[in-house]
């Protein structure tokens, strides 16, 4: 397997955690419904996968901009989703 493939599956695990997320009604750090930060990390996810497989490298500074959100308002235990972040900015080859 190689980046390119390794960049695939890395932005599907997380954008199956995202759904799974969604389908599961999570919530934010404060408690509140989590539903439209979700709805637009995967719509983000999605537009991030095709471009980064396009080009063959991930947008480093839409990661970390997405990363500082995501860990706003994700609670201390659904951090899974941050490091599957991480898991699509390792499989990145470097700049």
């Amino acid at each position: 397997m190689g980046k390119a493939d390794d960049l695939e599956v890395a932005f599907d695990a997380a954008l199956t955690l995202v759904k799974r997320s969604i389908a599961s009604a999570g919530k934010t750090s404060e408690g509140s419904s989590a539903l439209p930060q979700l709805e637009k990390l995967d719509r983000d996810l999605t537009v991030q996968r095709a471009s980064a497989l396009e080009r063959g490298k991930v947008d480093r500074d839409w990661f970390r901009t997405t990363v500082r959100w995501v860990v706003e308002w994700v609670p201390d235990d659904q951090l899974l989703l941050v490091a599957a972040l991480g898991r699509i900015v390792r499989a990145a080859p470097p700049d």
